[in-house]
């Protein structure tokens, strides 16, 4: 497998190629999954401009998918959003599906069990890439389900308020995020990472 390079992972967290979001500065942009118009602006400027977006909260669906293992789930607050970042498996230029909509309850795939989400709504995140490597077993993303996501700190955040590891199952690993709202979100695919970011309020026009 490939290992994403520093710089990349930064530009990823930052914004799909924008500014690293460091000391008083931080990111916005719009991406989709044939290409990315982005913009870097400061704090200062994204209260100015108010944040607009023309996200939704409605599903998100992407079925063309190829299969490669989970192996790291990275989150990072910005200007106007919060971000999560799925890095799977080496997948040269080949798609990676996902589905994500706000569900009542996330129940866990299998057993039907109801997974707790803390939160006024919750998103639920469903990543074409187990937790495990489908040619031999390995376990290749700790986590265990109903638990926070290993080494995810949502300190400070203004959008994610929890999230939970709902398991793997049939070749997708399921994730809950617990937000305010059913707030706009949108999701990307960009080289072997799919992209999760929630707005920090309601699509606003000026």
């Amino acid at each position: 497998m490939r290992r994403l390079g520093t710089a990349l992972a930064a530009l990823l967290l930052a914004g799909a190629g924008l500014t690293a979001l460091a000391g008083s500065s931080a990111t916005a942009g719009t991406a989709g999954g044939t290409g990315a118009t982005t913009e870097a602006v400061t704090v200062a400027a994204a209260r100015t401009r108010g944040c607009t977006h023309s996200w939704s909260s409605r599903p998100k669906i992407s079925t063309d998918t190829d299969y490669a293992p989970l192996m790291h789930i990275r989150t990072g607050p910005h200007a106007c959003f919060d971000r999560m970042v799925f890095d799977i498996g080496d997948l040269p230029g080949n798609p990676v599906g996902y589905r994500v909509a706000y569900v009542d309850e996330l129940h866990q795939d299998g057993s039907g069990a109801v997974v707790p989400v803390s939160g006024g709504a919750v998103l639920e995140v469903r990543v074409a890439a187990p937790s495990h490597d489908p040619e031999n077993g390995e376990v290749t993303y700790e986590g265990r389900a109903g638990a926070p996501l290993p080494g995810v700190d949502l300190s400070g955040y203004r959008t994610f308020r929890d999230v939970r590891y709902g398991g793997s199952f049939e070749g997708e690993t399921q994730i809950g995020v617990g937000v305010p709202a059913r707030l706009p979100f949108r999701v990307f695919q960009m080289g072997n990472h799919v992209v999760l970011d929630v707005a920090h309020r309601p699509r606003r026009l000026r």
